[in-house]
């Protein structure tokens, strides 16, 4: 499994009946996790002193319950090549925060593989979201292209950049459909020398079009692929979908991309360490494809 135990300003505290216990910052919350299954004694003071607390509703969904927090906070974070990243945090509905803290994991790889190519290098960012992924690979010093199809998402990006000291870094904002995106990318011949994708399990496309992790990821990669430039540096997949295991996301990426260009693949789970027990914290799994 692949640890993000770099942090400094978050850590997961405990987990124990369905929830997990988070500290970002100063602040505490407690939000649902499917993958916490046991219930253990909550004996971390965190539990009874916490900031906000996410509720999920039996009818799906839910709501939060605030005790003592602001609207927006920002924490930082460290990368092991040498840039601060700060992110600007707000509690959002279906109980996120505007962050995955577990993908700084992937962040700190592909920077040092955007660093150590010491040539200019282009990434593309797909399903793109808040921009961890963005801001990490432009401060180590790619050019980015930022996809996602949500005007708000991009906004927060954008404000995280700011707040990254990263405003004038070479990235470009584009509010798109991804795979539309793809498509005309290719008509208009360009190429990226690494692409980052981080699909959602389900969705809706513009015109109501269902996109399901299972049914079309692999037609994606395929399409995606042809993105690539001649001499490409990675290609990174994120998955969030638990029927999707890991060795199906190298099967696809050693399919797609390894059968042409050479190289490595390898795909983990992701987690947090958990403070009190000491265990991992699954949070979803990673494919990466490198030149070597």
């Amino acid at each position: 499994m692949w640890c993000a135990d770099n942090w400094k300003e978050y850590e997961v505290l405990d987990t124990s009946m369905g929830e997990k216990l988070e500290r970002w910052g100063q602040y505490i919350l407690v939000r649902p996790d499917p993958q916490v299954l046991w219930k253990t004694p909550k004996k971390n003071p965190g539990w009874g002193n916490r900031n906000a607390h996410y509720h999920r509703s039996n009818k799906g969904g839910g709501e939060w319950e605030f005790f003592n927090l602001p609207q927006q906070w920002s924490i930082h974070y460290d990368t092991v090549f040498g840039k601060r990243l700060t992110f600007c945090l707000k509690p959002f509905s279906f109980k996120h925060t505007g962050l995955f803290p577990e993908q700084a994991v992937n962040w700190d790889w592909f920077g040092q593989k955007i660093i150590s190519a010491k040539r200019p290098v282009k990434v593309l960012n797909l399903f793109a979201y808040t921009g961890g992924a963005t801001l990490a690979a432009a401060s180590a010093g790619a050019e980015v292209t930022h996809v996602d199809a949500s005007k708000g998402m991009v906004a927060w990006a954008k404000e995280n950049a700011a707040a990254s000291g990263l405003s004038e870094a070479p990235v470009r904002w584009l509010v798109d459909d991804c795979k539309k995106f793809v498509e005309r990318e290719i008509r208009r011949g360009k190429h990226y020398d690494g692409i980052i994708m981080d699909p959602p399990s389900y969705g809706r496309g513009p015109k109501g079009e269902i996109w399901k992790m299972e049914d079309n990821i692999y037609e994606f990669i395929k399409l995606t692929a042809q993105l690539l430039s001649d001499d490409p540096i990675f290609f990174l997949i994120n998955s969030y979908t638990t029927g999707l295991a890991p060795a199906v996301l190298t099967y696809m990426l050693s399919t797609e991309i390894k059968s042409i260009y050479n190289g490595n693949v390898k795909s983990q789970e992701i987690g947090l360490m958990v403070k009190d027990s000491e265990l991992i914290l699954p949070c979803g799994a990673s494919g990466r494809w490198e030149n070597k």
